[in-house]
């Protein structure tokens, strides 16, 4: 009898097949997981394009029209500095509602660059390095451009403290030149 009970006791010698089956059920829940995972983001984005409210709709349906942009070209300026020695090369590209918001703005460009070229002259090098300077030039470009289309732009608050956040922009009233981008800025 001790010797059937010694057979017992000794594990019996197992193939590889149950640890390479655990191996493909890990891949297979692991690949299954990334699966989910790409495929489960893209359906979580139309689950909210649904439950958003009907207005964010209309708002995509115009956004999905690609964006009209008119470049002006490339202006080269004397800025304000002690001296007169520096100068800027500015290109501006207008972003419009439309291309008949397009068309309006070329029938005024001659006026429009003249005034571009206006506010570059009356800033300094140390201004336009800064990115507050920047913005503070492409707000007044986009004041300067919507004016003769009979549009105003809310004038600029004071720049925050160092330190401190800015404070979130006020809607603006309905302009169709939308904003003010730079395609080159160059200062000597």
């Amino acid at each position: 009898m001790s010797a059937p009970a010694a057979a017992d006791a000794a594990p019996k010698p197992k193939g590889k097949k149950p640890l390479i089956l655990g191996v493909v059920a890990v891949l297979l829940l692991a690949a299954a997981g990334a699966a989910w995972m790409l495929l489960g983001r893209g359906h979580a984005d139309e689950e909210e394009a649904d439950a958003a409210p009907p207005a964010a709709h209309a708002k995509k349906g115009k956004e999905a029209q690609p964006p009209v942009y008119l470049p002006l070209e490339n202006m080269v300026v004397n800025l304000a500095d002690a001296g007169g020695e520096k100068f800027a090369q500015v290109g501006v590209t207008l972003e419009v509602m439309d291309q008949k918001t397009s068309d309006q703005v070329k029938a005024h460009l001659p006026g429009i660059r003249s005034s571009v070229l206006m506010l570059v002259s009356q800033r300094t090098s140390e201004e336009l390095l800064t990115r507050d300077g920047k913005e503070k030039l492409a707000h007044d470009i986009l004041r300067e451009a919507s004016a003769p289309l009979g549009y105003e732009v809310e004038e600029d608050e004071p720049p925050a403290p160092e330190g401190k956040p800015r404070k979130r922009p006020r809607p603006a009233a309905f302009n169709p030149i939308y904003r003010v981008l730079f395609s080159s800025f160059i200062i000597q």
